[in-house]
């Protein structure tokens, strides 16, 4: 089953930040992910949103999100982002409930 890790982020130095997404993707495609959303400015219509990017990133499932997450690549991009780079992450397991489809 698909599994998902969203991101939101806050950017405190560009260059780090620059230096993180380099190594935090090179880490996520050799762990078979693919990045859906990759926005800088989510538009929130309801509630509050306070981070300034946004990321959705596709993963077989589960094991392979705790893989890479675990892994030596990304360790080395969370060692970059330090202090540099504000970081909320969910993982999350799911695909459209049984009987639910997306309009046409």
């Amino acid at each position: 089953m698909p599994a998902y890790v969203i991101v939101n982020a806050d950017v405190l130095d560009e260059e780090a930040a620059l230096s993180y997404a380099s190594v935090a993707q090179r880490s996520v495609l050799g762990h078979g992910g693919r990045y859906l959303v990759a926005g800088p400015t989510p538009e929130p219509v309801e509630g509050t949103w306070d981070s300034a990017r946004l990321l959705v990133i596709e993963f077989p499932d589960m094991d392979r999100i705790r893989q890479w997450y675990s892994s030596p690549e990304y360790r080395r991009a969370m060692e970059i982002r330090e202090g540099k780079v504000l970081v909320g992450m969910l993982f999350v397991e799911g695909s459209p409930p049984e009987g639910f489809s997306l309009p046409a």
